[in-house]
């Protein structure tokens, strides 16, 4: 080694020691399946801004949204295996691995948005975390996703006898499909990311949704008629594999949470803010919305109510329901 190369290397070896903390950058990635305009979409970003920020740039978290990598049941998979980190999913796919998150659907349960964020806050979100950890993933927080109402292309819907015979698009979630077919509807399982060609196609006849997802993901282009039923509550659940997680020192798990606390309630503020303002919005591109029954709807579910209390998981739906009440 000449004297040149040997400064140079002697050079490199010193900025190494000076500056242990410029590591390579640790790329992760989170995703989800809403539209780029969705909240949940705005929060993941500033998610992923706060920990860079916050871990000097050690930590890069790329957001794929729209369902880049799948839809929502692939994601949940893709956690448990760790080969995605993160992911603001879904109340009715985690459903399928953790069935008590099913309880936060039961019909007409809360009777505002302000409810499901207290019992989620609470004990009963407490005990769904460590169902979820059991199930390699952990729970960075919850997030929202709305009040659902019914849109459909044919008719009017102001009470349970105008949804008879109509075909309605549902997550391939139990509790979704049971208060659609307790109200009459031909339920059927169409991945959100098909949801707006198969409306325009008219493979199904409608859909329900949270506000937030009808206007995001322009489903007031295929569908004439909303019909706010607020049938059923849906959380989304903020998640990080738990092989990512234990990877994780103490220190940047602590900033992790912290950063996933202010995206929460940023998420949620956003959510309800577009649920209060978007009826008018898509009254005004042409969208008829009508107010139903409700009385007709709680009564046309109570057998909802009757089975999911007499099943596998009728403790924790019996809780969840006395904690509300």
């Amino acid at each position: 080694m000449n004297r040149r190369t040997f400064q140079i290397a002697a050079l490199a070896l010193s900025a190494t020691l000076a500056f242990p903390a410029m590591a390579q950058t640790v790329k992760l990635t989170l995703g989800h399946g809403a539209a780029p305009s969705n909240p949940r979409n705005e929060a993941a970003v500033k998610f992923a801004e706060t920990v860079k920020a916050r871990t000097n740039g050690r930590y890069e978290i790329q957001v794929a949204h729209s369902a880049q990598l799948g839809d929502d049941a692939a994601m949940v998979t893709a956690l448990r295996s760790g080969t995605l980190d993160m992911s603001a999913n879904s109340q009715g796919a985690m459903s399928a691995v953790v069935p008590e998150y099913n309880a936060l659907g039961l019909p007409f349960l809360f009777s505002d948005i302000q409810q499901a964020w207290q019992l989620l806050d609470g004990p009963v979100g407490e005990e769904l975390a460590k169902r979820t950890a059991a199930k390699g993933m952990v729970v960075l927080g919850y997030w929202d996703n709305g009040i659902r109402h019914i849109t459909n292309s044919k008719r009017p819907i102001k009470a349970p006898a105008d949804l008879k015979g109509l075909k309605i698009r549902t997550p391939p979630d139990a509790m979704t499909v049971d208060i659609m077919q307790a109200l009459g509807a031909d339920a059927q399982q169409i991945k959100f990311s098909e949801l707006y060609v198969a409306l325009q196609q008219g493979v199904v006849d409608g859909q329900e949704n949270p506000l937030a997802n009808i206007a995001a993901s322009k489903i007031y282009e295929v569908q004439k008629y909303l019909s706010l039923t607020g049938h059923k509550y849906e959380s989304t659940p903020f998640l990080i594999s738990k092989r990512t997680w234990d990877r994780l020192a103490a220190a940047d798990q602590k900033v992790f949470m912290e950063a996933a606390a202010e995206a929460t309630q940023m998420q949620r503020k956003l959510s309800k803010e577009a649920d209060e303002k978007l009826a008018g919005e898509l009254k005004a591109k042409g969208v008829q919305i009508d107010t139903v029954d409700r009385k007709a709807f709680v009564d046309a579910t109570r057998t909802v109510y009757d089975k999911w209390s007499a099943g596998d998981t009728g403790d924790f739906v019996k809780r969840a329901v006395q904690q509300v009440r």
